[in-house]
């Protein structure tokens, strides 16, 4: 048979058609030679090495985030700190993007919204940060990233029951083994542990993860509604919300945060700190070539990807024994969601 680029050349003229063999093998012609395959070109190649170049970025980093942020909450002086670390990061996201939509770098056009538009947005980007970091502050990081899982069954839901979107009846039953699995981490990592440095979840924990959850979703659906309401690009959008998400924190911080006294802070902590507002650019920084290069399948075989690199580094760390009866939750839980993307990209439709 035919390879597939050989058939693109037949229906593109690159071949004479006369010339080629249903075994793939090209004979010569009456006075004319077969052309040869044509490589790639140099840009093209550059561009794909540009790609994957970004995708590495953007992996590393994310996994480089999650155990930094959760180094830094592991200090009592900063666990109490979210709001502001929270602030700190939108703040980090605006400088970033700020000279990313520069005429002399020009990787978007910045547009404005007015502030009452935009509002309600930085105010859910608050929450899904928040939430999430303090869900990182008081659980392992293998139950915080597996309960992340659990945004796919939620957004599904909120969709459904809001705008009607359906899904296909075998990717909605790949999401019962998501949610038992979820559950079953849930319940056996805040059971003490038989290895007292081995790192559970505490009660307090799991509610935050799921407060995180729900008020991801809700921000996840509300990006797709404020796209279209807006006809805003996503690095437009999150231009417009980082500031107002940053300065609406600062109400709030001197009413929850307990600051600490920085004079006895250490300064690899305030290096970990200015690694993590780094790791945040690059993250937002990195998506823009992967969703402007990438296709839907790319970008949930990325995500896969963080989300098996962190629970197994998170696992590894935590020093949870392979016996651990949460392992078995951890399994079902990503192979859940793997299936169910793999079911969705067949429908073609967005994981």
């Amino acid at each position: 048979m035919a390879s597939s680029a050989q058939l693109k050349d037949l229906e593109s003229g690159d071949q004479d058609v006369d010339n080629y063999e249903m075994d793939g093998t090209v004979k010569p012609s009456e006075g004319l030679l077969a052309k040869p395959l044509q490589e790639d070109p140099p840009e093209k190649k550059a561009g794909r090495a540009s790609f994957f170049f970004w995708i590495a970025v953007n992996t590393l980093a994310t996994i480089a985030i999650v155990f930094t942020n959760k180094a830094i909450f592991e200090d009592p002086s900063f666990k109490k700190m979210q709001t502001s670390f929270a602030s700190f990061h939108f703040a980090c996201t605006t400088l970033t993007l700020y000279f990313a939509s520069r005429p002399s770098i020009g990787m978007f056009t910045p547009r404005r919204a007015k502030f009452l538009d935009i509002l309600p947005l930085s105010a859910a980007m608050c929450f899904n940060v928040v939430l999430p970091n303090l869900s990182l502050a008081y659980s392992s990081v293998t139950f915080y990233q597996i309960a992340r899982i659990l945004l796919t069954p939620l957004v599904a839901s909120i969709n459904f029951i809001f705008y009607r979107t359906s899904l296909p009846r075998a990717a909605v039953l790949t999401l019962i083994p998501v949610c038992l699995g979820v559950g079953i981490v849930s319940y056996y990592d805040t059971l003490p542990a038989g290895d007292k440095q081995a790192k559970t979840t505490s009660p307090i924990g799991v509610v935050f993860a799921l407060s995180g959850v729900f008020a991801s979703s809700l921000y996840t659906v509300w990006i797709g509604v404020y796209h279209k309401k807006l006809s805003m690009s996503s690095m437009q959008l999150l231009f417009n919300q980082a500031p107002w998400s940053s300065v609406l924190l600062w109400i709030f911080i001197p009413i929850v945060d307990t600051v600490p006294r920085f004079d006895i802070v250490p300064g690899s902590q305030w290096t970990m700190i200015c690694m993590s507002g780094l790791f945040a650019s690059l993250i937002n920084l990195s998506q823009f070539f992967i969703v402007a290069n990438a296709g839907p399948t790319s970008s949930t075989i990325v995500g896969h990807a963080k989300t098996c690199s962190i629970v197994m580094i998170g696992w590894i760390t935590s020093r949870r024994s392979v016996s651990d009866r949460s392992l078995l939750g951890v399994i079902m839980a990503i192979g859940g969601i793997i299936y169910y993307s793999m079911i969705m990209a067949r429908s073609g439709k967005k994981a």
